[in-house]
């Protein structure tokens, strides 16, 4: 699953999965199937760094809609 390239066809979760093994990775456990297991876990309980990597991506699109009609 780590290792592997996966054809997924919704960027959502293709987003998702990536934020979550890059937190995954991140982690201080011994291998990296407990690692992710742990960092699924706590994405299951709104907890832990993919969580708070995508509540601060939506924060910050909240905070910029307002720009969004101006063409720089």
């Amino acid at each position: 699953l780590v290792g592997a390239e996966l054809c997924i066809r919704d960027s959502r979760t293709a987003l998702a999965m990536r934020w979550i093994v890059e937190a995954a990775r991140k982690r201080g456990d011994k291998s990296m199937a407990l690692r992710l297991a742990n960092e699924l876990s706590d994405a299951a309980d709104n907890k832990g760094t993919a969580v708070k990597k995508r509540e601060d991506v939506h924060r910050m699109a909240e905070a910029n809609k307002a720009f969004a009609h101006y063409r720089w």
